[in-house]
């Protein structure tokens, strides 16, 4: 068996996902980072962006508004602002938003789109 750690994703509304994993990847504001069991502690501000969670049933996806990332003790939290499952990001939503951001020339605002549709459709 694999080693693991345990993980707890929260966002500020609710607990997002709970469990155990081989390896987390994540983006922070000093670029991407995998955390595996034994890692070092670690206390980082999270980007907008997508996390993946490995675990042995298969993957966990989330995109993150933002928030920390704290490991010690074999124990990861994920505290995001805004946290999204892959599988609760609407498609058609997400296409919707990224063509009217498109069309108002909205560079922020057509990246996060793109982002979610991207975590959506499993393309990240």
């Amino acid at each position: 068996m694999l080693a693991e750690l345990h993980v707890e994703l929260v966002a500020a509304d609710r607990k997002v996902w709970t469990g155990e994993a081989t390896i987390v990847v994540a983006r922070t504001v000093s670029g991407d980072v995998g955390i595996m069991p034994g890692h070092q502690p670690l206390l980082s501000v999270l980007e907008f962006g997508p996390v993946t969670i490995r675990t042995a049933d298969g993957p966990v996806v989330a995109l993150v508004h933002g928030g920390f990332i704290s490991f010690a003790d074999n124990k990861l939290s994920i505290l995001a602002e805004i946290a999204e499952l892959a599988e609760e990001i609407d498609v058609e939503r997400a296409e919707r938003e990224l063509e009217v951001a498109k069309a108002d020339a909205d560079a922020q605002a057509e990246l996060k789109a793109a982002a979610r549709l991207r975590v959506a459709t499993g393309t990240y």
